[in-house]
């Protein structure tokens, strides 16, 4: 059967380096500035720590993969070009992009630089992916989650592009990263400043024993006594409607695709990607390492392949609101 890449979060050189040691076969990081889809305050990496992570990396021979993948601001674009050349001289083994400017820039400026295409740029037939491709010489696409088993196989079948899908992760209800919801209460566009829920526009307040979360001064959840509070993003805050105080939009729920790995690989998906650089390395150890086992199991007997509960376990730790989904591999309610 063929082998297929595990491919990790890293949000610190923390945790590069546990993504590593547990089994992943590449990394994917990000700068710290707008040009990076995760670019919460106190994560990501300085220069001297991605030399340091690449060299890591490289010296256990595993691939480190730069996502520059939100959209150049129009009077900043040479901030995001600078990004790409920052990569290229830190030893990248690819870059992930999404605006196809950037994608031109990088093929005339390095032409040996290999292209990823991001999950930001929302591809999901195989007209846009070839288009890319033949524009591009792009040499993988990153799927959105809202495609079935089915489709991506189609897919998979009429491109030379290498597919790579989430396997686990955080859900959201924006289009791959583009959450008008939050550029409408924030005034920031995740689309081309990296953060959902940016550091200035976040407030906490305790009042009458009850932690209030807010954005921009708007009230988006409240959290009882020992309750745990999670990322204050509007998505996945709660609100009354019609005299019901509950999850108005989405319920914190992780994409948990273990028990679909035999199909992923047989169907030639190329890589199964992580969510969460903006999580922890406990995070990014315990899903690294549960999930390159479980890989690991699939690829050499699929046929006796099951979940072992030890695994389901150790993810549904990590699952937002300790909900897990297929989400739309397999779309039950099409």
């Amino acid at each position: 059967m063929k082998t297929i890449d595990l491919v990790a979060p890293a949000g610190s050189l923390v945790a590069l380096k546990a993504a590593i040691d547990k089994g992943a076969n590449a990394v994917y990081l990000g700068l710290r500035n707008a040009t990076n889809a995760r670019n919460f305050g106190g994560l990501n990496f300085g220069e001297n720590d991605i030399r340091l992570g690449v060299d890591y990396a490289h010296a256990k021979g595993r691939e480190v993969l730069f996502a520059i993948n939100t959209y150049p601001q129009a009077r900043a674009v040479q901030e995001w070009r600078a990004a790409i050349d920052t990569a290229v001289a830190m030893g990248a083994d690819a870059v992930i992009l999404a605006d196809p400017g950037l994608m031109a820039y990088a093929r005339n400026r390095h032409p040996d630089l290999r292209l990823h295409l991001s999950v930001q740029s929302s591809a999901t037939t195989i007209d846009a992916i070839e288009l890319m491709r033949e524009q591009f010489g792009i040499k993988r696409a990153v799927l959105p989650r809202v495609l079935t088993l089915t489709e991506i196989e189609k897919i998979i079948k009429n491109t030379t592009v290498e597919i790579e899908v989430f396997g686990f992760g955080s859900l959201c209800v924006m289009a791959e990263g583009r959450c008008l919801l939050s550029s409408y209460v924030t005034g920031d566009s995740p689309n081309n400043k990296g953060v959902c829920s940016p550091a200035h526009a976040i407030s906490w307040e305790e009042k009458e024993q009850t932690l209030h979360a807010r954005l921009s001064g708007t009230l988006i959840d409240t959290y009882a006594p020992g309750e745990a509070a999670g990322y204050p993003t509007l998505c996945k805050g709660r609100f009354e409607v019609e005299g019901e105080l509950d999850y108005a939009l989405e319920e914190p729920t992780s994409l948990n695709a273990i028990g679909l790995l035999p199909k992923l690989v047989s169907m030639g998906v190329s890589a199964i990607k992580i969510e969460g650089r903006q999580r922890s390395p406990t995070y990014v150890a315990q899903v690294v390492g549960t999930l390159r086992a479980a890989l690991d199991a699939a690829i050499k007997d699929p046929e006796r392949y099951s979940p072992r509960p030890e695994w389901q376990s150790a993810l549904a730790k990590h699952a937002e609101g300790s909900q897990v989904t297929q989400g739309a591999f397999e779309r039950p309610w099409k």
